[in-house]
């Protein structure tokens, strides 16, 4: 069968991948499931300490045998999973349910970026993350209000396509995904599957702690995955239980209309950015990055501990924006340090398990706060981690930040 073209079918992953949508399963497990604090948030530990034991061997599959496999298995996982959870009614179930969907995202982290890198090379990969995300918008707007109109209806069905969504992004790699990029060593020069992976751990890992601003900005992720786990757990639940949400609509609307004007702007914001770095360079990006991760502390402080309903909606607006900006600038940035392709997906992977250790070790104890201390001190602990990240972006600016990084890419293909 012929293969699609590498660009169009990482847009249209952009646009399908981000369709389903956090916010129906949020309210389905509070209203429905009826999760506690510390539930929704082991919910997510679970999730984030399959992600660390997984996190690297996965990349390693990625970088010696094929990102095209490790992305069939990973989607597929991923969706079947989330269907899962629609089904069962019990909170263990769910828990361990979700802890397998970390596991399946593992095979696409680091082997998504590694293999479009691969096909388009890497001096064309920085405008295009910046493009596909601002396709992902488009995804998830269509997604969400698809998926919020079903959950109107029935919140397990609208939990059920979302994961049949991601379940049809692993048959389109079956079918239509090409890998000329990546090249497996030749079977004469190959050791056992066991030492070739090994090998390919060592590489990877060596190479990220011989490269300082690839240890800086992995050093963040840590940081940064302390302080979402509080708030990716709990935010539905303190509009829900502290805050409130204003007039007469269901709580599946107003949380629906949250995304979609953060995906609005977030659309519009992301074509500036694209424009201001074909002007610009890598000390942009780091300012801009540091620039947005301030914004985002901010912002989770105000929802915190704002009484005004309409002050945490702009504040939940504001964390939502500062987030979109800046997760295509730290991945371009760390994307640009890796100079080689053989163990890209593995140091790629470091940083996402960085984000998992983050997410699995403080998300437990921010859930023990909630219960104890109650929603508001969770989240502002939450947001107060974010500090130490931005001390490691202002070193990683003084070791890397001058150099020119998009101001002279030639653009991709169009979707």
């Amino acid at each position: 069968m012929r293969r699609a073209d590498a660009t169009r079918l990482y847009y249209a992953l952009q646009f399908l991948l981000f369709m389903p949508t956090w916010v129906v399963v949020a309210v389905y497990l509070v209203r429905v499931l009826h999760l506690s604090p510390l539930e929704l948030v082991l919910m997510g530990t679970a999730m984030e300490a399959a992600v660390f034991l997984f996190e690297v061997p996965t990349g390693v599959v990625a970088d010696t045998y094929s990102r095209r496999l490790s992305l069939i298995v990973g989607y597929l996982g991923m969706g079947i999973t989330w269907m899962l959870v629609g089904i069962v009614s019990q909170p263990w179930a769910v828990i361990m349910l979700w802890a397998f969907w970390g596991m399946s995202y593992t095979f696409t982290s680091g082997a998504y970026q590694a293999w479009i890198t691969d096909e388009v090379g890497v001096e064309n990969a920085g405008r295009l993350f910046l493009r596909g995300a601002r396709i992902r918008y488009a995804g998830a707007v269509v997604g969400l209000v698809g998926l919020v109109g079903i959950g109107l209806l029935s919140l397990r069905a609208s939990v059920i396509a979302g994961g049949a969504i991601t379940a049809v992004c692993g048959l389109l790699c079956i079918l239509l995904m090409p890998e000329t990029g990546f090249r497996r060593r030749p079977r004469a020069e190959r050791g056992s599957a066991l030492t070739e992976m090994r090998s390919t751990a060592v590489t990877g890992a060596r190479y990220a702690w011989a490269a300082p601003v690839i240890l800086l900005l992995v050093g963040v992720e840590f940081f940064m995955g302390m302080s979402s786990e509080a708030f990716d757990r709990l935010k539905e639940a303190h509009f829900l239980r502290d805050v409130g949400l204003p007039g007469h609509l269901g709580p599946v609307i107003w949380f629906g209309i949250f995304w979609l004007v953060g995906m609005v702007l977030g659309f519009f914001a992301t074509g500036w950015l694209i424009k201001r770095f074909e002007r610009g360079g890598r000390a942009i990006l780091s300012t801009s990055l540091f620039a947005f991760t301030f914004m985002e502390m901010a912002a989770m402080l105000v929802f915190a501990l704002t009484g005004s309903t309409w002050v945490a909606i702009a504040a939940l607006l504001g964390v939502f924006f500062a987030r979109d900006l800046g997760g295509p600038l730290h991945t371009i940035w760390l994307n640009e340090q890796i100079t080689d392709s053989s163990v890209r997906a593995t140091v790629l992977s470091i940083s996402g398990q960085a984000d998992a250790i983050g997410q699995a070790g403080g998300g437990p104890v921010l859930g023990l706060i909630g219960n104890v201390w109650g929603l508001r001190t969770a989240l502002a602990a939450g947001a107060l981690v974010i500090v130490p990240a931005l001390g490691l972006y202002t070193r990683a600016m003084r070791r890397g930040g001058g150099e020119p990084v998009l101001e002279e890419l030639p653009a991709p293909a169009e979707a």
